[in-house]
C-alpha cells in the first residue's frame, strides 16, 4: 500500500505561482513513477506531468515551460512548481503513484487561478 498526501493548493491571480507537494508513505520501494493529474469541473482527469524513477519527465503540452515536476527522494516527496498560471489551470490537482500492478491516488488539492 502507498499513501499520498498533497498540499500547496490555493487561490492565486493569473501570472502567479504555486508549488504543490505530494508526500508518499508506505511501500515506497514499489513505486516506479509518480505524477500529477488535474480535473476541472465537467472535464475528465488529465495528466499534467510525471517523473519516473530514472528521473525522466513528461509534461502535457499546455504546461511545458511553465510547470516543473521534481522529487526529493530523502523526503519521499514529489513537487509540482507551477509558474505563469492562468485561469485554464484551475482544477483539483491529484498526485498519483504507479507501482507494478497498482495505481494510488491522493485526495486532491484545489488550485484556483483568478483572472
Amino acid at each position: 500500500q502507498v499513501q499520498l498526501v498533497e498540499s500547496g493548493g490555493g487561490l492565486v491571480q493569473a501570472g502567479g505561482s504555486l508549488r504543490l507537494s505530494c508526500a508518499a508513505s508506505g511501500s515506497i520501494s514499489s513505486i516506479i513513477g509518480m505524477g500529477w493529474y488535474r480535473q476541472a469541473p465537467g472535464k475528465q482527469r488529465e495528466l499534467v506531468a510525471l517523473i519516473r524513477n530514472s528521473g525522466s519527465t513528461n509534461y502535457r503540452d499546455s504546461v511545458k515551460g511553465r510547470f516543473t515536476i521534481s522529487r526529493d527522494n530523502a523526503k519521499n516527496t514529489v513537487y509540482l512548481q507551477m509558474n505563469s498560471l492562468n485561469p485554464e489551470d484551475t482544477a483539483v490537482y491529484y498526485c498519483n503513484a504507479n507501482t507494478l500492478g497498482q495505481i494510488y491516488w491522493g485526495q486532491g488539492t484545489q488550485v484556483t487561478v483568478s483572472s
